[in-house]
């Protein structure tokens, strides 16, 4: 069977936010190689480069008033049957790096302007055969990790699927979390540049004893998003190489 018809995602408009990183890139060829027509969502001016999208959208997540017009655009266009949040950005790695210009940048990017993106968008995606919304959170919406607003917004975005699970199921959409944990992404950036040897401490944390990778995010996105996961909502399926499992440290403590 070929992909579009194992995904049944063929010519159906997945609508993607954050699409240049790391994890969205990946995202856009997932999807395109399904057989899905992509509008590809992400900062104005962002560079698309060769992603093979439907459509590009330009709009700060933080900025309601061009959130509002960027759906009215979307919808000019036609309505999307899924939609992937994607987009994330934290660097208030501790309390100690928190002011409330911080905090509500983090809470905006990570959180309010998905909530504002997907209210907007769940009235026409009513009633209409597979809608799916999922959601790209984090362990840190699960466990505390560090970066406190960061995973205070997206727990809230945990939060906000299940809502949507519960309210609108009976309007045929579906919506659901992955959980990533570490991914080596741009974001990691300022952290390598003070700490090349970072990378390799985090990821003996983890019991597979590496970090995933951006392929791996997106299969799983990719299945809750395609009619093989129909029956499934409401639901975190963390991505993130067995750090949810257990804590390494304290086991090779015990065991050496």
């Amino acid at each position: 069977m070929t992909h579009d018809e194992v995904f049944g995602l063929s010519g159906r408009r997945v609508l993607i936010t954050g699409a240049t990183g790391g994890v969205g890139a990946t995202l856009v060829r997932r999807f395109a190689d399904a057989g899905a027509l992509v509008l590809g969502c992400d900062l104005p001016g962002a560079d698309f480069a060769d992603l093979p999208v439907a459509e590009r959208h330009g709009f700060d997540l933080s900025d309601s008033a061009a959130v509002h017009a960027a759906v009215s655009k979307i919808l000019a266009a036609g309505v999307p049957d899924v939609v992937v949040s994607n987009a994330g950005w934290t660097r208030a790695e501790s309390f100690r790096m928190l002011d409330d210009a911080a905090l509500n940048r983090e809470l905006d990017v990570n959180f309010t302007g998905t909530a504002i993106l997907t209210s907007a968008l769940l009235p026409a995606m009513r009633g209409r055969d597979g809608s799916a919304f999922v959601f790209v959170a984090s362990v840190n919406a699960l466990a505390h990790f560090g970066n406190p607003a960061y995973a205070a917004a997206k727990a809230a975005l945990v939060a906000w699927a299940r809502a949507i699970a519960a309210e609108e199921g009976r309007n045929g959409i579906r919506a659901n979390v992955v959980a990533p944990g570490s991914i080596r992404t741009p974001a990691w950036a300022h952290r390598l540049d003070a700490d090349p040897g970072l990378m390799a401490r985090v990821a003996a944390l983890y019991p597979l004893g590496r970090i995933v990778e951006t392929e791996e995010v997106a299969n799983a996105v990719l299945f809750l998003a395609s009619r093989l996961a129909s029956g499934i909502t409401g639901v975190t399926l963390p991505v993130d190489a067995g750090i949810g499992a257990g804590n390494m440290p304290f086991l090779r403590l015990i065991d050496p």
